[in-house]
């Protein structure tokens, strides 16, 4: 892997969409050169997976929980669910151990797990370093070094693309493939604190310590619009039909719609410290939010309530003697039961805390409710780092039900030649013979 600042760096990833309005600033000064439309697809290419296309997804079995720490430290859990003897209705989950290493020579402040099969890894630290991780065969690929400053964001909107932001004021889109950079995005003054992309793949949003909040068109490569926030953004989270974004600072959550205008502002009861958009089981067109904060606890919203400075509180999940650093979801396949239970999977959140336990949480008695009560739940499944001080998490699929040997064994040979049939270079407006370039 090449792993300097060179313009050869590699990986990529792709999510978002959005539309300006009236009140954003298009960026003259700090817009990315537009790519030369030579050397650009005629049409925009779908970042989507073949088997999200096709409507075919295979749900995971297991799942890895993957935790970041101050001592530098990564965890890595492999997850599993049951029933309790003779209760279909009880269901109970375990942590086992995977690995735990000292993954880079400072704090990890980063991590993220590719979807759809979880082959990738990457992880930041305040070390500079972004190291990507062969899940599969527990192994180190190699280090990208492209950022001058710590790492404050890692994900991958697909698995063919990673997206990474710095202290150091840019963006870097790498294609997973053969992990070269694709574009370096500039534009903040100072530090990123968090980058979302919109589900479609179209649009970036971030925001950093310049109080500005700022707009990426991803089919070209280049800033689109910013505005001043008039405060520091710390999270930006698109919803998951890409219809609204929060922006979180400080207990502040403000709501907005696709054209920039502000819907509403929430006063969370504590500091918030994540966010994360979950669908209803009751009715896949209505999400809730779920909010981890200072207040030892993740706080449920529905987001289909409220009024413009609330949004009703539908469930809390609890356990944690300190705050609640990270959360995270993913939907796995219930374990086989005789008789047939009547859902086959369910939605589960993991949780870090400072108290350094990781917690799981089956969500269904909150997804599928419909009472007006606010439901509290326990975790399902714990595991104690005995007091390592926790700072990042994501879960990956595991291992995936009907392993079908043909069809999977195909899958798994592309995945570790690192997808080649989803390059998603149109994402980036790159044809495949086109170098990467580092915009000024």
């Amino acid at each position: 892997m090449k792993s300097s600042a060179s313009k050869k760096s590699n990986v990529s990833t792709s999510n978002g969409q959005a539309t300006s309005s009236p009140t954003l600033t298009e960026n003259k000064e700090d817009a990315i050169p537009k790519l030369d439309k030579g050397k650009m697809k005629a049409h925009p290419t779908e970042l989507q997976d073949d088997d999200e296309k096709n409507g075919s997804m295979t749900l995971p079995k297991t799942f890895t929980v993957v935790a970041g720490s101050y001592e530098k430290l990564l965890y890595g859990l492999e997850g599993s669910l049951s029933y309790e003897e003779g209760e279909p209705s009880t269901l109970k989950g375990t942590l086992k151990p995977l690995f735990i290493f000292p993954a880079h020579v400072s704090g990890v402040k980063s991590v993220a797990g590719s979807p759809s099969g979880g082959k990738w890894l990457a992880s930041g630290s305040t070390d500079e370093i972004i190291k990507v991780w062969d899940l599969r065969r527990r192994k180190e690929i190699g280090g990208l070094m492209q950022h001058q400053g710590s790492i404050t964001h890692l994900s991958f909107p697909t698995r063919s693309h990673l997206v990474s932001a710095s202290e150091d004021g840019t963006i870097c889109i790498f294609r997973a493939r053969d992990w070269v950079l694709l574009r370096t995005l500039k534009g903040h003054k100072g530090r990123i604190n968090s980058v979302a992309i919109h589900p479609s793949g179209k649009v970036g949003l971030s925001v950093g310590k310049d109080n500005a909040l700022r707009m990426w068109d991803l089919m070209r490569g280049k800033g689109s619009a910013s505005t001043k926030l008039g405060k520091e953004g710390e999270l930006v989270r698109w919803s998951l039909k890409g219809d609204c974004f929060v922006i979180q600072s400080g207990k502040s959550l403000d709501i907005y719609t696709t054209d920039m205008a502000l819907q509403r502002t929430i006063t969370h009861s504590s500091r918030v410290h994540d966010l994360c958009f979950c669908k209803r089981a009751d009715d896949g067109d209505k999400e809730v939010l779920l909010v981890a904060g200072e207040d030892k606890k993740v706080v449920i919203y529905d987001m289909s309530g409220g009024d413009e400075t609330t949004l009703p509180v539908v469930g809390s999940l609890v356990g944690h003697q300190n705050r609640v650093k990270a959360v995270d979801i993913i939907t796995v396949a219930l374990p086989s039961f005789t008789p047939p239970t009547p859902v086959s999977s369910t939605t589960l959140a993991c949780t870090i805390s400072s108290d350094g336990w990781i917690r799981v949480f089956d969500l269904a008695p909150i997804l599928s409710s419909k009472a007006d009560n606010v439901i509290e739940l326990q975790a399902i499944a714990t595991y104690d780092t005995k007091g390592s001080r926790l700072t990042c998490l994501t879960v990956a699929d595991g291992e995936l039900v009907n392993n079908n040997k043909s069809k999977n064994g195909k899958r798994k040979r592309a995945d570790e030649d690192g997808d080649p049939e989803d390059t998603g270079d149109a994402w980036v407006g790159f044809d495949e013979d086109v170098s990467p370039k580092e915009d000024d």
